[in-house]
């Protein structure tokens, strides 16, 4: 290996992935998070089987499901005025060897967790990062005064991380003009094992159970020209999410009125980071590209990250490692972030000629020739990096 110990910031799923990986591997890993617990936060996301191949190669796939993951079945897009079908997505096309799961995020994050430290990885909670700066070995100093060295700094907290800034001060996010409401609420309308995307004029609603069926994950899109703080942990009432959805019928209109607590998230779009790594600090995960979430991958792609960077410094020099891991992974995360924020143009529609072309060919498609609709996403979800090919 080139390196025998690095410091891992942050214990989201970026963060603990790859010090799990990077353990696996024989390196020292130290992980800091400045939280003080590891505390059942977020809500649902989806483990496409680009992503689970990593879980699978980490040896958790079982651990999932025992926290009952729930196999997708189908994404389905839909209408918004009484749930009409408009196009259904098989995804027991795929390779039946790799599922598509829907997972609370808390269970994904504790199965890493529980995944890093019997790996041996130091996790250290209430260690806030105010400084990392580039070296040999790198430095990072603590909110508390203390200093920490290692031949490798993976900074994997996030899209707010100090380090993204450092390495491009000029990375500038900006207001995406949208804003999505999360919730979680009873799975009392026996939601199938399906993603339903209700489709309406200038907002969507994106639908799937949670816990073995028990829960359904809500994301509320809205379109809206006033600014919003980007953060998803931010209360807000859920009169102003039934308002701005008010026209949904048929069981969209019946999840949204269930809602009883709910967050408001601000989307904000950031370019992908020019600069990746300098002397022995890398960002990972939503640090180096943030997504919006209208293709489910932000979990996904830190995975794909983790596996690629763990692989590489565990098997060229570091610096070599560094740059081939920015090159390897640049074009293909670009490309994700790219037809994620294009979709919120076609789930928004508004009525009228070209939304109903739209639907109208996404419904002949789904029917006539169902198989061409999951064959589409083969570049997404038939990408795996740890395959011997793209090792």
């Amino acid at each position: 290996m080139s390196i025998s110990n690095a410091i891992v910031i942050g214990a989201g799923i970026g963060g603990l992935s790859v010090a799990a990986a990077l353990a696996k591997r024989g390196i020292a890993v130290t992980l800091v998070e400045k939280a003080a617990e590891i505390t059942d936060i977020g809500a649902g996301l989806q483990i496409s089987p680009n992503g689970l191949a990593v879980l699978q190669a980490l040896g958790l796939e079982a651990k999932l499901t025992e926290r009952a993951a729930v196999r997708g079945q189908a994404v389905v897009l839909q209408d918004y005025k009484v749930g009409r079908q408009v196009a259904r997505i098989d995804l027991l096309r795929g390779s039946a060897d790799r599922p598509y799961y829907f997972v609370h995020r808390a269970d994904l994050i504790d199965t890493l967790y529980d995944a890093a430290r019997r790996n041996n990885v130091s996790i250290e909670l209430g260690a806030e990062v105010v400084a990392v700066t580039p070296g040999s070995p790198a430095r990072l100093r603590l909110a508390n005064g203390s200093l920490r060295r290692a031949e490798l700094i993976v900074d994997a907290s996030g899209l707010h991380s100090k380090t993204r800034l450092l390495l491009n001060p000029d990375s500038v996010g900006q207001f995406a003009g949208q804003v999505a409401w999360r919730a979680v609420i009873a799975n009392e309308i026996s939601h199938p094992k399906e993603a339903h995307v209700t489709m309406g004029p200038g907002r969507h609603l994106v639908s799937y159970p949670l816990r073995a069926g028990r829960l359904i994950n809500l994301v509320a899109v809205e379109e809206r020209a006033a600014w919003a703080p980007e953060g998803w942990s931010i209360a807000d009432d859920p009169a102003n999410l039934r308002a701005a959805f008010s026209s949904f019928g048929g069981r969209a209109g019946d999840m949204i009125n269930a809602v009883d607590r709910c967050t408001l998230w601000g989307l904000h779009l950031h370019p992908v980071a020019d600069v990746w790594h300098e002397n022995g600090v890398v960002l990972l995960g939503d640090a180096a590209h943030p997504t919006l979430p209208f293709l489910a991958q932000g979990a996904n792609l830190a995975l794909e990250d983790a596996w690629v960077l763990a692989k590489l410094v565990d098997t060229l020099p570091a610096d070599q490692a560094l740059r081939k891991y920015q090159s390897a992974r640049h074009a293909r995360v670009s490309r994700v972030i790219k037809t994620a924020a294009g979709n919120a143009k076609r789930y928004h529609l508004h009525p009228g000629v070209v939304r109903s072309a739209a639907h109208l060919g996404l419904r002949v498609a789904s029917t006539v020739a169902p198989g061409t609709m999951i064959s589409a996403f083969n570049w997404l979800y038939l990408h795996d990096v740890t395959a011997a090919r793209n090792a």
